[in-house]
């Protein structure tokens, strides 16, 4: 479509509106669109004290409602990251306790352990001094009855000995002879217990 066409329609439709009584219609719009001053006034003035009441009544407040709720809520969140960061040290705290605590009963049952072993080896030492010691007085004491007995015997033999070779001499012997016949007499007495 060429411009020049649809111009010149354009044209042709403005006179015809002219000529119809649309120019009129056109000068209605106009006045209806730009009202007398003091309707404009007083609608411009109601508008004013409308915006004026809802700030009043209704912003301010709004406002203060929302701020205080947003301060509420930034508490809770401030509080709630406390909380965490508290709770955090509180778990490493802890985790750090139980694992000192995991260490120092270790410590004490190795320690226990010890303690138990050096006493075992000390009662152990203690009980073999003691066997020693008994031991040592008991061969002591077989030793000591052993030369008692010997003593004993040899005494009952020299008597038995000296009265034998007083019956069989039918003399009485000197000291040194009763001593010479008695030695040669124990000493065959050992010879022969020592063979056996």
């Amino acid at each position: 479509m060429n411009f020049t066409i649809l111009a010149d329609e354009v044209e042709q439709v403005v006179e015809e509106a002219s000529k119809s009584g649309m120019a009129s219609l056109f000068d209605n719009f106009i006045d209806k669109l730009i009202p007398d001053l003091w309707s404009f006034l007083v609608e411009l003035l109601a508008l004013i004290v409308l915006i004026v009441v809802f700030l009043i009544f209704g912003y301010k407040p709004i406002k203060k409602m929302l701020n205080k709720r947003q301060d509420h809520i930034e508490e809770n969140i401030n509080a709630a990251e406390e909380n965490n960061r508290i709770s955090e040290i509180n778990k490493t705290e802890s985790e750090k306790l139980i694992l000192d605590s995991k260490k120092e009963a270790n410590q004490i049952i190795e320690e226990a352990k010890q303690k138990a072993v050096m006493e075992s080896e000390a009662i152990l030492a203690e009980t073999n001094d003691e066997i020693k010691l008994l031991k040592k007085q008991a061969d002591e004491e077989i030793k000591q009855k052993e030369a008692d007995s010997k003593e004993e015997i040899r005494k009952e033999m020299v008597d038995v000995a000296l009265t034998a070779s007083s019956e069989l001499l039918g003399r009485s012997l000197t000291d040194q002879d009763s001593a010479k016949l008695v030695n040669d007499f124990i000493d065959d007495m050992e010879k022969d217990n020592k063979d056996e």
